[in-house]
């Protein structure tokens, strides 16, 4: 197994671990907000073990703005480590074990702040993309025994840490032993989790959660279609009262009476 971080220190404390308990493991320093750095990562582990059987995609950073003042710096950075990152590392990845014609795993790490977080339009963003290029590879790696599957973690880790409220101020979480994460990741790489593929995965804590996949939901149906005029007509009756509630902590619609203009 090759253990990377960007901090090779924390790497190398990971790898110590897995020896101790009778593993083989190297540590490495790459950057996989690079291509080259995916690419020399997993010729790495190629090298070193002669094949490469799965990948778990688990590197991020945050950069926590609102929407009105985010930088193209700090939606940059979360979006390449985040997406890109998973991307190229798993691409790389994958086109060895089709080479190999003997299968493989890729996981992957989403969150439920793709269902929308306060100050977070990078990170949701980047965990949304996540999610859907997990589908989108599930469906396109089959063929090659390839399964492709990602978690979304609970945890209090050094990313945790960064945490902020509304008001900018640092939010004390409760301790989620991040180890709880790991029993699931080591089953959906083993042959046992061999029929597992596409999933999303709530991990952490007590819980073992799919997550719901995104699905049409309340429709409409109106014969030759909708002219603006029927929209206005018949949208609020038809599904006006039907409205999603939004956002990781979900609360019933706010809105119903307008999103009001603040008074100046």
């Amino acid at each position: 197994m090759v253990v990377n971080d960007v901090d090779i220190a924390e790497a190398q404390k990971v790898v110590d671990e897995i020896e101790e308990a009778g593993g083989s493991a190297r540590a490495s320093g790459h950057d996989i907000g690079t291509r080259v750095g995916c690419e020399e990562l997993i010729e790495g582990c190629a090298v070193e073990f002669g094949r490469v059987d799965g990948v778990v995609n688990n590197a991020g950073i945050v950069r926590d703005r609102t929407f009105l003042k985010m930088s193209d710096e700090e939606f940059d950075d979360v979006y390449r480590i985040h997406v890109k990152g998973t991307f190229w590392c798993s691409q790389e990845a994958a086109r060895r074990m089709v080479e190999q014609g003997t299968g493989g795993s890729i996981v992957n790490t989403t969150s439920g702040a793709h269902m929308g977080n306060f100050g977070q339009t990078n990170y949701a963003g980047a965990k949304g993309a996540i999610a859907s290029m997990t589908y989108t590879w599930a469906m396109e790696l089959a063929r090659y025994g390839i399964r492709v599957n990602s978690i979304a973690p609970q945890a209090t880790t050094r990313m945790t840490g960064a945490i902020r409220d509304k008001e900018g101020k640092t939010v004390e979480v409760p301790f989620i032993d991040p180890n709880l994460n790991a029993p699931v990741v080591a089953y959906l790489m083993s042959d046992e989790g061999n029929y597992v593929t596409g999933q999303i995965i709530g991990t952490g804590g007590d819980r073992l959660v799919i997550m719901d996949q995104p699905a049409y939901g309340a429709t409409a149906l109106r014969e030759g279609g909708w002219s603006v005029d029927s929209v206005r007509k018949y949208f609020k009756q038809s599904l006006g009262n039907r409205l999603e509630s939004f956002g990781l902590r979900k609360a019933p619609y706010p809105h119903y009476d307008g999103v009001g203009v603040p008074n100046r």
